[in-house]
Formats: structure tokens, C-alpha cells, sequence
């Protein structure tokens, strides 16, 4: 019997998905508070490097925020086929 994984079912993956973007939410919000440090400090190499984090950061989010509205479609049309095949006489 194989171990069960956050992508054994739709429902998972779009809880997967949600607690991906919060954690990614929390790490942006701890990069903007290093960039505004950095700033303040004169420290332009960390401030380079914490600009690209904050980017890959943004990247990242958008990706899967893209990917939980794909499985919450995914998860739609599957209720709307699961429906068709209960209406349909066999």
C-alpha cells in the first residue's frame, strides 16, 4: 500500500496550493522587511540579491496562484461531468 500525498486528489492539491501562497506571502513580507534594512544600511550587494529574492518571490506566487485556479477548474468540470453521467439514463 503506497503512502498518501497532498496530490492524491484534486481537494488536495488545491489545500497544497494555499498553504504554498501563504508561505510564499510570508516569506515576501520577510524579504520586504530585509529590503527596507538593507536600504536603510547602504548595503547594495544585499539589497541586489534581496530584489531578486523579492522577484523570484513574486514570480513564484503567480504561478501558483495560476495553478490553484487551474485545479479549482479542474475540480469544477469534474463536478459538472460526475453530474452529466448521474443524469444520463444507462
Amino acid at each position: 500500500m503506497s503512502a498518501r500525498t497532498p496530490f492524491d486528489s484534486i481537494e488536495g492539491a488545491l489545500e497544497y496550493t494555499a498553504l504554498l501562497g501563504e508561505a510564499i506571502d510570508k516569506a515576501r513580507t520577510s524579504v520586504e522587511a530585509d529590503v527596507t534594512r538593507a536600504r536603510g544600511e547602504g548595503a547594495t550587494r544585499r539589497l541586489d540579491a534581496l530584489q531578486l529574492a523579492a522577484y523570484k518571490l513574486d514570480r513564484l506566487a503567480s504561478h501558483v496562484n495560476t495553478s490553484h485556479r487551474l485545479l479549482n477548474d479542474l475540480r469544477t468540470l469534474r463536478r459538472l461531468l460526475l453530474g452529466e453521467r448521474h443524469d444520463r439514463p444507462e
